[in-house]
């Protein structure tokens, strides 16, 4: 794994960080979305405080989290019935062939 330092500015600061190289898009990306959402709570909430500003996107971004595992999570367990019931039905039709 090769690592790599790259700043990253949020809410006009700037952080360092070391990630593995491979994730420096998803990390940059990631920052920029942050940025996008704080502005747009600027805009929308008369609240100037960053550190507000900055914990009102983390609570979105963990309802977001929140919300797409347990659709995951659901999309995997419709999943697997499905497809304990098509191995169900494809063992029944192999048995029937099987005894004729």
């Amino acid at each position: 794994m090769e690592e790599l330092s790259i700043k990253v500015t949020i809410a006009n600061r700037q952080y360092p960080l070391k990630i593995r190289r491979e994730d420096e898009e998803r990390v940059r990306r990631a920052a920029d979305l942050l940025n996008e959402r704080i502005k747009e709570y600027e805009q929308q909430y008369a609240v100037s405080d960053k550190l507000d500003l900055i914990s009102m996107c983390a609570m979105q971004f963990a309802s977001e989290l929140v919300n797409l595992t347990e659709q995951v999570s659901q999309e995997s367990s419709d999943t697997s019935k499905a497809i304990t019931e098509l191995n169900k039905k494809v063992t029944e039709r192999l048995n029937i062939n099987s005894v004729h």
